[in-house]
């Protein structure tokens, strides 16, 4: 299904074709000026320079030829060149009733081609609970795994945890120090016991314990390393005690990611390259990649001559490789974090052979991962321009650093999904929302209203950029926020329930009044906006839309009664224009990871 901008930029090439000019220079955009006209062309004030022509006069020659569109009910040029495209009331309204009629897209396409596409986000790590920094990479991986679906790509999302580096190895040496695990602990191959008797307490408490131990303790630490290379090695009882410690944590993983929303195909984590990982440090030695440095064995992913400037710790700078080697076994003889993730391509190769994978991660590691798909591109692991990091910025404090409990601790996930649950039932009892409601109907509203609070202030930023956290904003139901949407979402369901109560349906889609043109136009460019965010990768596009279209009914509602309008066909009319909106603010609020109540 084809917007209004897309068909009318087809127009408008032709005219610019017909009068000699590239018809790529006739570009259509939504008006800068509403208030004169929907659409505009200012491809002749490009057009003309390149022709040396004067830009008004082929302005006009161009319009000209538009002036018989049936679609157009009028085209005037304006300034030195600007063309002013207004649609007619019977094209919005030809456009409206298809948006409407189209329940599963609301008006956008999928890609022509589509593609397998891998995600990787959230990336918990084993014996670590989540706190708020896994927030951002958990929302926007799922609202892009949602993106891409809509679009028409297969998408496996992976929450690709971390289960098999140095923090193993410090969990198994601290267990064994407080006597937990000798059965699994002692020299052999077992049996061990079924249950092992650690907790998801004990992992909490003890991995803090025994990282910061590691960094006074030397002993500790090369303990802590010898166990983590035997565990790679495939020691029995490390690696029992090892599948114990990644059952606990996905109970808890599963309970954060199930409150707010996020699902995934794939619970793998970096452990599941292992059996490649073999394969991979033949090959790298083979066609001479893997080459020894300082003890270690690095992978040189810097070009010829490629350099940076590097502070040492004397003060003075010297050239360097830009960017450092990849490291991909210690001197320890253990795998490294930039190990299993060139493994996990190599394996996401062979099981899915992707055409595109996605990494939804801070953009704290933008080396790490320049490194990593340099390294994959030198291996042949992946084709150049299939492997994307999408970096994201923080959130934070009102003091513009990452967010911190008052205590200056990390604020644990589950901490600040109570507590943005118990702000949601505060603001609906104050605006005097839900009270009719049963009460597990209220509490389930009230976890609805704390997720879209949380997931669309995060969203409705770039993801590139970095914002502060207020939860008694970010809550409110007026304004740029995720309550507002469900309550706009809410109002039209009952709108449409009272509607259906008096045997009022939705009919034939009329446009005579402005907020009814502007409910249209708003409707119309959901498919450029899907597309948009689909190309750049970016969430806050779909969360920007939502909220406009959302301010649009408001609008209209306000301006245009339905269910009293004058005559039937109005009234008619109007709940379609109703149920077009709620179709796709209820489909924007989805690709965002949002659902709505029924009732508020």
């Amino acid at each position: 299904m084809t917007d209004l901008r897309t068909d009318l930029g087809e127009a408008v090439a032709a005219a610019f074709a017909a009068e000699g000019v590239d018809a790529a220079l006739a570009r259509v955009t939504t008006s800068d000026r509403p208030d004169l006209a929907d659409f505009q062309s200012n491809g002749a004030l490009a057009a003309a320079k390149a022709l040396k022509a004067n830009p008004r006069d082929l302005a006009t020659r161009v319009a000209a030829r538009l002036e018989a569109d049936a679609r157009l009910s009028s085209v005037e040029v304006a300034g030195p060149g600007f063309i002013n495209l207004k649609v007619s009331d019977a094209a919005l309204a030809s456009r409206a009733q298809a948006v409407a009629g189209d329940a599963t897209q609301a008006g956008a396409s999928g890609v022509a081609t589509p593609r397998k596409v891998v995600i990787d986000y959230a990336g918990p790590n084993v014996a670590k609970p989540m706190h708020v920094g896994h927030l951002r990479s958990s929302i926007i991986g799922e609202s892009l795994k949602r993106l891409f679906r809509f679009r028409g790509d297969t998408v496996w999302g992976d929450a690709h945890f971390g289960d098999w580096g140095f923090q193993m190895g410090l969990l198994i040496v601290a267990v064994g120090d407080e006597g937990k695990a000798d059965a699994f602990l002692a020299e052999g191959d077992g049996p061990f016991p079924a249950d092992s008797p650690v907790t998801l307490d004990d992992l909490e408490r003890l991995y803090p314990q025994a990282a910061g131990r590691a960094k006074e303790d030397l002993a500790f630490r090369d303990r802590a390393r010898k166990a983590t290379a035997e565990l790679q090695a495939g020691r029995p009882g490390y690696r029992a005690l090892w599948a114990h410690f990644v059952a606990v944590s996905r109970t808890a993983l599963e309970r954060e990611f199930g409150a707010l929303g996020v699902t995934f195909d794939l619970w793998n984590g970096e452990s599941d390259a292992d059996p490649v990982m073999a394969e991979m440090i033949a090959h790298l030695e083979t066609t001479g990649l893997l080459v020894e440095d300082a003890g270690a064995r690095v992978v040189h992913v810097a070009r010829p001559g490629e350099t940076r400037k590097k502070k040492l710790a004397d003060g003075s700078v010297i050239e360097a490789p830009s960017p450092p080697p990849l490291l991909v076994i210690s001197s320890e003889g253990s795998a490294m974090y930039g190990t299993t993730d060139l493994a996990t391509i190599l394996d996401r190769r062979k099981t899915i052979d992707p055409d595109l994978i996605l990494y939804v991660v801070d953009e704290r590691q933008a080396e790490h991962f320049e490194q990593v798909f340099r390294a994959a591109y030198l291996a042949g692991y992946a084709v150049e321009g299939t492997l994307d990091h999408l970096g994201f910025g923080t959130m934070n404090g009102p003091d513009g650093k990452p967010f911190k409990t008052r205590a200056g601790g990390v604020l644990k996930l589950h901490d600040l999904i109570t507590l943005a649950v118990d702000k949601a039932r505060e603001r609906l009892r104050e605006a005097k929302l839900g009270d009719d409601l049963p009460a597990a109907e209220f509490e389930a509203t009230a976890h609805q209203v704390a997720v879209a609070a949380l997931k669309f202030a995060d969203l409705s930023n770039s993801r590139t950029t970095s914002y502060v956290f207020d939860l008694d904003r970010f809550m409110s139901f007026e304004g740029k926020t995720g309550p507002y949407l469900l309550y706009q979402a809410v109002r039209i369901k009952s709108l449409l329930r009272k509607g259906a109560d008096q045997g009022m349906t939705p009919g034939p889609i009329v446009i005579a009044e402005p907020a009814e043109r502007d409910l249209a136009l708003t409707l119309d460019a959901f498919a450029q906006v899907v597309t948009e965010a689909y190309d750049k990768r970016m969430p806050h596009i779909v969360a920007e839309h939502a909220y406009r279209l959302a301010q649009a009914f408001s609008k209209f509602y306000a301006a245009c009664p339905v269910l009293i309008a004058p005559d039937a066909a109005t009234v008619a009319s109007r709940l379609a224009l109703a149920k077009a909106a709620l179709d796709q603010l209820e489909i924007a609020l989805g690709l965002l990871g949002i659902d709505s109540p029924e009732r508020m």
